[in-house]
């Protein structure tokens, strides 16, 4: 077992989530809450359950899964059950799920009598090494990802390589791309260790690297003012992708699938704006063409592409804000990109087909 620091609670690397059931006791609440979606309530709570040991008395939250459903009609049913549970605010919420979950819960909790305390137990890759670390929580509005939202930090996260066996290809190489990102603007070793990887044997190291590089950086900066913002690399372009996904796909992209594409695009931005080489270029997006499928973005949707970006919460003003690569293993904050040159970015996607 392994323990890191963040903002004033501890990230723990317990498979068997042995230490749980005591962190949760000494703390006397009055009330257990376990959010889950549908597909962690039959695969992920059995595990939960059986770790809880003496724990018997607590109540399940259940909402549908998948990121369509983050929307503040789904975080008004939690709250309504909530309610109907006469839930105080000495109560606790555990928080069983991706990043659907872990975002949604950390939210209905943060607000729900102006705050009760939460822990997050992430069951996918992405949101072990990213979406439960850092004190975000938010839902989505109008296909715009997480725009809304606080910055309230859980009581602890608990992360369990249990859950990975749950996952599917698709599921662990949607998270594998924040494992690549975190690389990329952070640490050339983990991203040439990256390329070594079998997603059927993800290894402890791996995980663990890439949750300490999260943390290390929001240490610095917790609410986004500046260091953080390098976290957003593939984001800007990556969220509008997904969003656009969601709305006119019947199978839509999932988070990590988008964000390569996004990755892709603001290399190539890098390139053009901040120094990043041609030969760098070419290696990291090989790097996602070798495991990410093409995803057709049609010239026609370039307007309403720019329009989600519009909407992104990393713009000032009119201008549409991007994290970029100087060289692997180091990124920029922050740079103002003109549409015409998106726009190139993304032919540059389309050319790679």
């Amino acid at each position: 077992m392994q323990t890191l620091e963040s903002l004033g609670y501890q990230v723990i690397f317990d498979n068997n989530l042995s230490t749980l059931p005591s962190f949760i006791l000494e703390r006397n609440y009055s009330q257990i809450l376990v959010l889950v979606d549908r597909n962690t309530n039959d695969h992920c709570l059995p595990k939960l359950q059986a770790a809880f040991g003496d724990i018997t008395d607590y109540d399940i939250i259940e909402v549908d899964p998948g990121e369509e459903n983050k929307n503040i009609d789904f975080c008004i049913g939690v709250w309504k059950t909530m309610l109907d549970f006469g839930v105080d605010r000495k109560a606790l919420m555990i928080n069983l799920g991706g990043g659907v979950v872990t975002d949604m819960g950390g939210f209905a909790a943060s607000t729900f009598k102006r705050g009760i305390d939460f822990i997050h137990i992430p069951t996918t890759l992405l949101a072990q090494v990213d979406a439960s670390v850092g004190g975000k929580t938010g839902i989505d509005m109008d296909n715009v990802k997480n725009i809304i939202g606080t910055f309230t930090q859980p009581q602890a996260v608990f992360i369990s390589n249990q859950f990975l066996e749950t996952l599917d290809e698709r599921q662990l190489l949607s998270g594998f791309a924040e494992v690549i990102k975190h690389g990329l603007i952070y640490d050339k070793n983990l991203f040439d260790y990256s390329k070594s990887i079998f997603l059927d044997a993800i290894p402890n190291d791996l995980v663990i690297r890439s949750v300490k590089i999260k943390n290390e950086i929001i240490l610095q900066d917790p609410t986004e003012k500046g260091l953080r913002k390098i976290l957003n690399f593939g984001h800007t372009i990556g969220h509008a992708v997904e969003g656009f996904s969601l709305l006119h796909d019947s199978n839509p992209l999932l988070h990590g699938e988008a964000i390569a594409i996004g990755m892709i695009c603001e290399a190539y931005l890098s390139n053009k704006l901040n120094n990043l080489s041609d030969m760098e270029l070419e290696e990291i997006v090989a790097t996602f063409t070798n495991r990410y499928p093409f995803y057709a973005i049609h010239e026609q949707a370039d307007a309403e592409l720019l329009a989600l970006m519009r909407n992104d919460k990393k713009n000032e003003g009119n201008k549409l804000g991007f994290a970029l690569l100087n060289t692997i293993g180091k990124c920029d904050e922050q740079f103002f990109v003109d549409e015409e040159l998106i726009v190139e970015s993304l032919n540059y996607y389309r050319n790679l087909k």
